[in-house]
């Protein structure tokens, strides 16, 4: 029978920099195995989110999942909080809690300066502590912190309302002043949040070390419980989910695909790339697994960083790492699969947040040489004609539905 892969380098897509001569860095990666394929494959461009949402990997990993973000989606929070194992309300509301680095300078806590979205990618352990300072010195009624991995955290509202509010990563070295569209006392919690992270030991250690301190908590994502239809149902396939975060592990659970863990996966460079690969082959040839889901968080964070030599890192980890092991590991055991290599949206280098333009995809069949192109990149995915404007249709193109 055959086996199916989407593998997700989240923000691996960009615009062309100065500094690497007008290329992207998915043209001046070494993506040895991914230009192979794509010299066999089907290379195209798909639209993962729609017009008129904003830009985020919550709805497009919905849409490259087949679910439709104008129909299916009701916040991120809510998603990530069935990865926690929070079991929301009807009229319960969530908010991604993320712990950031602002600038200590400033007195006044509206005049502080984002300076980062993931304090520096504090790790879960440190974090785990910290918000446990917070459950215990913000305790007020109706509210409740759920810790989760590394800067990525849940606060959870009894009987409250979906507000939008601005994700720290768009508001990068900027005064936080012009974001503070928080309730009341969402903004009275952050604000007291600072002054109990500021001098906390944890943050005091992360000062000797010269790293950056998680200082403030900042609240956006809100959402309300989620429904999704199941994948098997939808589908007629047993899916797995291989993923660090708990945005990708909550939409697993929603849709009842199991999840993997993988030790050392983490949402940075320093992820496992190879222990996911190898827990994905696993899955599909000793598990019985029809359907294997890998996102890899990395391209993404180096994306928010503004460091394209790292992102780069990442993508060439990827195709070494990943890409590469799988391919030549399901052929060796003469396992017929489709694979889906792209990424979830844009995050270039140089805008350090998210963008909404259509991306590459690449889609490879081991039985079928379906398209001839050089390389798997912006360029050579757009020369095809090839254009999905509906990203949810996509994975239909990977079972051969369509």
């Amino acid at each position: 029978m055959k086996k199916y892969i989407i593998i997700l380098c989240d923000g691996m897509a960009d615009e062309p920099l100065q500094s690497l001569g007008g290329k992207t860095p998915m043209e001046a990666a070494d993506t040895v195995h991914m230009n192979e394929l794509a010299r066999k494959s089907e290379l195209g461009m798909v639209r993962t989110i729609p017009e008129e949402m904003e830009p985020g990997s919550d709805t497009a990993n919905l849409s490259v999942l087949g679910y439709d973000p104008r129909v299916y989606y009701s916040g991120r929070s809510p998603l990530e909080a069935l990865s926690i194992g929070v079991n929301l309300s009807d009229s319960d509301v969530s908010f991604r809690c993320n712990l950031v680095t602002l600038s200590e300078e400033q007195k006044q806590y509206d005049k502080k300066i984002m300076l980062d979205h993931s304090a520096g990618e504090i790790t879960t352990e440190e974090a785990a502590i910290l918000i446990q300072a917070l459950r215990e010195e913000l305790a007020i009624a109706g509210y409740a912190f759920y810790p989760g991995v590394s800067y990525r955290h849940l606060l959870v509202q009894e009987q409250g309302e979906v507000i939008l509010l601005m994700p720290p990563h768009d508001i990068l070295d900027q005064e936080i002043s012009n974001y503070l569209t928080h309730p009341a006392i969402l903004r009275e919690m952050m604000e007291r949040s600072y002054h109990i992270l500021q001098s906390h030991p944890i943050n005091q250690d992360r000062r000797k070390r010269g790293l950056k301190v998680a200082n403030s908590v900042w609240f956006w994502g809100a959402g309300v419980k989620p429904t999704l239809p199941s994948f098997t149902e939808k589908y007629g396939l047993r899916g797995a989910m291989i993923s660090a975060v708990d945005l990708l592990k909550g939409i697993a659970v929603g849709s009842g695909m199991h999840n993997i863990d993988v030790e050392g996966a983490t949402g940075g460079l320093d992820n496992n790339y190879r222990g996911q690969g190898e827990a994905a082959v696993k899955a599909l040839v000793e598990e019985n697994f029809d359907f294997v889901y890998v996102h890899i968080e990395a391209p993404d964070e180096m994306g928010h960083q503004g460091n394209y030599v790292d992102k780069i890192k990442a993508i060439e980890n990827i195709d070494q790492m990943i890409v590469g092991p799988m391919v030549a590991e399901l052929s060796a055991a003469h396992v017929p699969f489709r694979m889906l290599v792209l990424p979830d949206h844009p995050t270039p280098v140089a805008r350090r947040t998210h963008t909404k333009s259509p991306v590459p995809y690449l889609l490879y069949d081991s039985e079928k040489k379906v398209f001839e192109s050089e390389m798997f990149d912006e360029k050579e995915a757009d020369k095809t004609g090839i254009y999905v404007e509906q990203g949810e249709q996509l994975i239909r193109r990977l079972f051969g539905l369509t």
